[in-house]
Formats: C-alpha cells, sequence, structure tokens
C-alpha cells in the first residue's frame, strides 16, 4: 500500500485529514469457491446490469448438468465477468443466501478488517473504475471477460475502515430516500390509473353529476389540425423573455418539453403524437404553445380542449394506431374515434382532480431527480 498527500476526496468527514490508501482489491477481497450443484439442480442468481442488484435468474431452460455451480452468501461481493464495463456488480443479499452462480459470476468475500463492502461497491460503481479497468478484458470481441485474478490485481484507493462506513451509511441513506420518492410516484400514478377506470366505467361520480354520459365523434368536437416544422436549433433550452413558449414533441422526457420558441401557434389545446414510437400519446397543453410536425392538436370552442377529455382520449387513442412500417395515428382516423364524455361541469370537476395529482407527481419527480443529482455529487466529492 501506499500513501499520497494529494490522494484525498474533495468532501470530507470532519476529524479526517490522511490521505487514502492505495491498495490493490485483493487486500479487500479473497474469492470464494464453495462447491454447489449443477445447471439442473441450482438455485441460481445473477448480478444486473449498472448496479442494480442481485436477483435470481429468468431462465428458459433449466441448464445443464455438466455446468459447474458455486455457493454464494450473504453479503459477499459478486460481479458479472462479462459485463464488467456495464457496471454487473451487487453484494448478495440476505434472501439470496446459499443460491448459486457459475464462474463467470465470482463472489467475494470482505477483509472487514479494513473494508466496507457498500463502500467498496460504491467505488466498483464508479465509472471511472469500471471503464479505466475494463479496457483489461481479453477474450474474443462478443465475450471479453474480466477474470478474478485480473481484478484482485487492480489498484484503487480507499479511507480507513471508519471513514468507509460513515460514507456507506450516506449514500445508503441517499438510496433510500431515492427509493421511497420513487415508490410515492409510483403510488401516485397507480392512484391516477385506479382513478381514470372508476370515472371511465362511471362507477364513481362526482357528487351532485347523475346524468349518463354522452358519446361524441372527435371531428364534432375539436377541429383538428396539426403542428408545424420546427428545426431544433431554433429552439432555445431555457425559458426567457425572447423565448417564452413552450415547444411540444414526441419525446415523452419532461412531458414532451423539447424547449422555448419566440411564438407560439396554439392555446389551451389538446394534442397526440402522431408519428413514432409514442404514436397516440394524448396531452392536455394549457395556455400558449407551439406544436412540432409529429404532434396532432385538437381545437375547441366549446370547452372540450381540457385535462379530463384529454386522459380520457389517452385510454383508447392507442388501439387506433396503425403498426403498419412506422407507427401512425393520423388526422383522418383520430377525426374518426369517438368516446363518451361526462357534461362540461363534470370534465371541470374532474380536470382539476386529474390536475391536481399531475401537479403532485410533477413535483415529486422534481424531488426524486434533485435527489439523484444529490447522489452523484457526492459520489463524485466523497471518492477520487
Amino acid at each position: 500500500m501506499s500513501k499520497d498527500a494529494k490522494n484525498v476526496p474533495a468532501l470530507r468527514f470532519k476529524g479526517y485529514s490522511d490521505a487514502w490508501e492505495k491498495r490493490k482489491v485483493s487486500d479487500y477481497l479473497c474469492e470464494s469457491r464453495i462447491p454447489g450443484s449443477n445447471g439442473l439442480k441450482a438455485k441460481k442468481l445473477t448480478v444486473k446490469l449498472w448496479g442494480k442488484g442481485v436477483v435470481p435468474k429468468n431462465e428458459t431452460y433449466s441448464g445443464s448438468i455438466k455446468t459447474k455451480y458455486y455457493v454464494r452468501s450473504a453479503n459477499q461481493l459478486i460481479y458479472g465477468k462479462l459485463d464488467f464495463l456495464h457496471a454487473a456488480f451487487g453484494i448478495v443479499p440476505q434472501s439470496l443466501d446459499g443460491w448459486e452462480s457459475t464462474i463467470d459470476s465470482p463472489a467475494f468475500d470482505v477483509n472487514t478488517s479494513i473494508g466496507n463492502a457498500a463502500f467498496l461497491l460504491a467505488l466498483f460503481l464508479r465509472p471511472n473504475f469500471y471503464l479505466r479497468e475494463g479496457i483489461r478484458a481479453n477474450g474474443s470481441r462478443k465475450a471479453k471477460r474480466i477474470h478474478e485474478d485480473t481484478f484482485l490485481s487492480m489498484s484503487i484507493s480507499a479511507p480507513q475502515r471508519k471513514e468507509q462506513d460513515q460514507i456507506a451509511v450516506v449514500l445508503d441513506k441517499t438510496e433510500l430516500l431515492i427509493a421511497a420518492t420513487q415508490h410515492r410516484i409510483d403510488t401516485l400514478e397507480h392512484v391516477k390509473k385506479a382513478l381514470l377506470q372508476h370515472v371511465l366505467d362511471q362507477s364513481w361520480r362526482f357528487k351532485g353529476f347523475t346524468d349518463h354520459w354522452k358519446r361524441h365523434k372527435i371531428s364534432d368536437i375539436f377541429r383538428v389540425t396539426r403542428g408545424k416544422v420546427l428545426p431544433t436549433s431554433s429552439v432555445a433550452n431555457q425559458k426567457s423573455l425572447a423565448t417564452p413558449f413552450p415547444v411540444y414533441s414526441s419525446q415523452t422526457k419532461h412531458d414532451g418539453l423539447l424547449g422555448y420558441y419566440h411564438d407560439y401557434l396554439y392555446a389551451d389545446a389538446i394534442t397526440w403524437t402522431t408519428d413514432g414510437a409514442n404514436a397516440g400519446m394524448v396531452k392536455y397543453r394549457p395556455q400558449k404553445f407551439y406544436s412540432t410536425n409529429v404532434n396532432g392538436v385538437l381545437i375547441s370552442t366549446q370547452g372540450y380542449a381540457n385535462t379530463a377529455v384529454a386522459s380520457i382520449l389517452n385510454t383508447i387513442a392507442w388501439k387506433y394506431v396503425s403498426h403498419v412500417g412506422n407507427p401512425k395515428l393520423m388526422g383522418k382516423v383520430m377525426a374518426d374515434i369517438s368516446l363518451e364524455l361526462p357534461s362540461i361541469p363534470e370534465q371541470k370537476a374532474l380536470s382539476s382532480l386529474l390536475e391536481n395529482l399531475n401537479n403532485t407527481i410533477r413535483t415529486t419527480n422534481v424531488k426524486l431527480s434533485k435527489i439523484q443529482l444529490l447522489k452523484s455529487s457526492l459520489l463524485q466529492q466523497l471518492f477520487i
């Protein structure tokens, strides 16, 4: 091992100032090769890419009796030889204690006197480790492996065990916060989906509304048109006084927001994606906006352009998408779609509820992005 006065991270816990030590991975890990069963009998585990965990392996066939498997224990560090460059690292969870993998997913006991498994995992999952060291992989172009001896000979920098523990605790709490926030988003999306299902079958109604929904043809209640071609070079990334109007495209990220422009085409209208993988996706667009040519636009002077109608239409529009070649839902097809809708006052009540849900989901997604950014910053500053 060696010490270097410059070998320190940008962010330290109070009380730590020593340079991190450079050691071989073999100082921290020792390979475990407890013989197990075979491909027919083994309860198999696998390592997911990008540090997504160690999970039971799903197989379409049971495997070969000739394939040797090795028993893995909880808290062992494990990686995939073939997917080193895809960050296939993980820690065997307690639920998979005693499960097995082949030699292509070697597992290691951690020397806990100097190493913390969670800290080491976070270190191995940093791109500047697996991308830098992954070039040492050997084998054919389609089957390049990082073998155990190569992995164990790699050099890493790490602090004393106590500082590793503190870093691991901070990262674990951040990860738990990310998981809890994502769970909240998933729950809200589930609530929204369930709400729409009950609203559509009319088993749930707002107080004071009892009239039967009426069937309408899209062309009877909307003017059907579409957006215009807009070069991406003309679109600003940020909203400003010069570019105040949102530009919506067919993308799914950021609710279809491509950027901002100095002019607008429509206001308070419904858009749908006409071409591509997202064809048939329907959104309500409040206020003034610009729409690109891969969006169709529904304009109403009778009050039908609202969140409720867009949400109801979104549940059925996918059925009308043509999958001959590039997926499409063109204006003529959209114009012929008919759907049952409540009265305008009930649409307003439903729109208000859905918008509150959407705003909560949107706010929670922003929170999630900030926590993920915090984690990324911690991974940059707490490590070398």
